[in-house]
Parts: structure tokens; sequence; C-alpha cells
């Protein structure tokens, strides 16, 4: 599978200029071979700007129809990062992902929002994990800091995900939080991660890029630098049973013992230092 990730500067609330960067690129890597392309988080208007409520996309409609269409005319299937969505007056930080043909297969609400930037008094959190399939294939998708409670990354792998795909507005501070994080989950989780960042400014934020394809061992088949650039490699999904039959870490969990609240140990209660968090 020859996936391209589009790694590009979100221009901060225009929609229509982004829509048109994207479309370029998605395109180009059509022509290219790939059969996938994958998006940034927040790519419709970047993260985000002071009147993101104003301009949000109500119930998505735009963006839905803007990655049905180009899906479809490219046949490409598309993890489409992320978009601001307005529902019910609350906005969404959402995912939506498109088959080949123009379907929505799917739709994810981020999760875990970014609390030393406020992200949750602008945004309502999503509720459920996003697992689905293309073609015949399990995949999972998360946003940006939901790759930081590896539990929620582990339950995509336990229900069965193979490719976990990662959307992204990670700032440049902590370029080696990114590219460590990512690693690990591809290894603890014995599974491809494909992450995509964007580049460029929005306010006080710079996004550092430096989007990766990842295989189960950690190693890095693919990753960019901190401009704007397509990053395309290929996965060949085989080596993940291969890797499993070595060192399998699920047949090796002990799901018994990681019940923290309320457990004991030998008659002694787990101490919770609880004063920390």
């Amino acid at each position: 599978m020859k996936i391209s990730l589009i790694q590009f500067p979100i221009v901060p609330g225009d929609r229509l200029a982004n829509f048109d960067q994207v479309r370029r690129r998605v395109q180009q890597a059509a022509r290219a071979g790939s059969d996938m392309a994958v998006l940034p988080e927040l790519w419709d208007l970047s993260f985000y700007p002071p009147d993101v409520y104003d301009l949000a996309d109500e119930e998505g409609r735009q963006a839905q129809a803007f990655l049905q269409d180009l899906a479809a005319s490219c046949h490409i299937q598309l993890i489409g990062g992320s978009i601001v969505r307005r529902h019910d007056g609350c906005l969404y930080n959402t995912t939506y992902i498109v088959d080949e043909e123009g379907n929505r297969v799917s739709s994810y609400d981020k999760c875990h929002l970014f609390t030393p930037g406020g992200e949750e008094k602008v945004f309502a959190p999503g509720d459920h994990l996003n697992t689905f399939f293309l073609g015949d294939i399990p995949m999972a998708s998360i946003t940006c800091y939901d790759l930081r409670f590896g539990e929620w990354v582990r339950m995509a792998a336990l229900a069965g995900a193979q490719i976990l795909f990662v959307p992204a507005a990670w700032p440049h501070p902590r370029l080696a939080h990114w590219q460590i994080l990512n690693r690990a989950r591809a290894i603890e989780n014995q599974f491809f991660v494909v992450a995509v960042n964007s580049c460029g400014t929005c306010g006080d934020y710079r996004f550092c890029g430096h989007s990766m394809i990842i295989d189960p061992w950690g190693e890095v088949l693919a990753q960019g630098g901190d401009g704007e650039e397509i990053v395309t490699g290929e996965i060949d999904l085989s080596v993940i049973k291969d890797i499993r039959s070595r060192i399998n870490v699920f047949r090796d969990r002990r799901p018994e013992l990681y019940h923290l609240e309320g457990k004991r140990q030998r008659g002694r209660r787990i101490a919770w230092f609880t004063r920390y968090f």
C-alpha cells in the first residue's frame, strides 16, 4: 500500500484557500500512484484562528462534500485529517474517513483536548474510539494530543487495527516528543503508525512538520522535514504477523492485573498518589 502524507502550511481562517491546497496535493499524490492520502489536523482553518466559532463548518457539510468529491475524482482513499465542525452550537475537532469511491466510511471527534492550549474552552470532546475498514484492512485514527494516552491507542490495537493514523498540529518546542511517542506507539502495539503534521504558523504556534510512516518495529520508513512537502512511503502489512510471532505482547498481556482501583496485592492495598494529579 502506497500512502502519501500531505504536509502543508495551513492558511488560518481561509477554508477555500486550504481546499485549493489540499486538492492540488491530493491530485499530485494520486498521479504518483498513491492508494491513500492523509491530511493534518484542522486542515480547513488551522489550530485555530480567534473567530473559529463563526468560521466553523456547520455539521461538517462543506468538508464532507469536498473530501468525497476529491476521493472519487482521484480514486484515492482519504484520511481526512480533521476539520472544525459545528454541531448543536458546539465545536468538534472532527475527522472524516472516505474510500476511493467517495463514500464516507467513518468519523471521529477528538477525545483528549489539549488543555495547555485551551482547546477545551473552544471544542467539545468526543466520546468514542474510531476503528474502521478500508477494503479488508482494519484501521483506526486518533488526533494529535490523543497520542499521549497510551491506553487509548492500545484500545485501537485490541480492536484489531493494523494501521493507526495520527493527524496533528504539533508545535516545534515538542518535536522530540512527536517523534518518540509515534515510534513508541508503533512498537508497543506492533502496528503501523502513519502520523501527519502541519507546518507553518497560526498565531503563536509554529508547527514542526516531520510527518512519518513507522513500521511495527519502530523503524521510520519515511519522514518529512519541517517545511511543505508530500511524504510518501509503502507499507507491507504482512510484517505484522511475523513480528507478533516473535514477540507476542498480546498473548503475554495479563489484563487481570490491570485494574488499579480497589485492587489488593499480597494483602496490601495499592497506594494511589492522587496528590500529584
